[in-house]
């Protein structure tokens, strides 16, 4: 069917064409995922690590506690960061005081630099990497980051205006609606059903990965 059909969905359930605009998400223009710093990256892979399975808001508005407890997640240092400083931290109470959740952060510290290292910046390294192949980045977080699996890899390169689709509740129901998807939402083979649907979708209309996922999102309901 149409991705027409879908759009009309939306805009119809959020009171129209011009309210439905004003709700997509934000994508990176060229050029402003390598204007962002390595850091900037380290801060919202751990502040979408954080986010999961806790109270959202909560993250939110202690994260000035958590920039100033990292020091500012400048990945040279986190790399290679002494075991007793994460120890430290998870007595800090600026912070979500979770050990398991703070030794990710040298992990994905090493993840940032050695693809930056190969690309001249991490930014420079997702800008390279295609949304029609958001199933091989999100193994590559899976592989070489830590707790970068389920949606929290999706999330977090939605809010740096990565180009992808987020597989939400809403959306696994549109695309089982539109029988695009018929396996279990945390697969692999749901990300490679969800990747194609997306990618026929923006072949057919041009519109981005991330506004597409949300359109679909907006869509669901009685």
């Amino acid at each position: 069917m149409s991705f027409s059909r879908i759009y009309e969905q939306a805009a119809a359930r959020k009171g129209g064409e011009a309210e439905l605009r004003s709700l997509l998400p934000t994508v990176a223009k060229p050029g402003e995922l390598e204007a962002l710093t390595d850091d900037r990256y380290l801060s919202e892979i751990t502040r979408c690590i954080f986010k999961a399975g806790f109270v959202w808001r909560v993250i939110d508005n202690k994260w000035p506690g958590f920039e100033a407890a990292f020091e500012g997640f400048v990945p040279l240092y986190w790399q290679q960061v002494p075991p007793e400083v994460l120890e430290d931290l998870a007595k800090d109470e600026r912070i979500v005081r979770n050990l398991q959740k703070i030794r990710t952060v040298p992990e994905n510290a090493r993840m940032i630099v050695e693809a930056g290292r190969d690309h001249g910046g991490f930014g420079a390294f997702l800008s390279q990497w295609p949304s029609s192949d958001q199933v091989g980045l999100l193994q590559h977080f899976k592989k070489h980051g830590a707790r970068l699996g389920g949606n929290t890899a999706q999330y977090f390169l939605r809010r740096v205006g990565w180009d992808g689709f987020i597989l939400s509740q809403d959306v696994v129901a549109g695309l089982r609606r539109e029988e695009r998807l018929d396996a279990s939402p945390g697969s692999k083979k749901a990300l490679v059903q969800a990747q194609q649907a997306f990618t026929d979708w923006h072949r057919e209309t041009g519109l981005s990965y991330s506004h597409l996922s949300r359109i679909l999102s907006f869509s669901v309901g009685d």
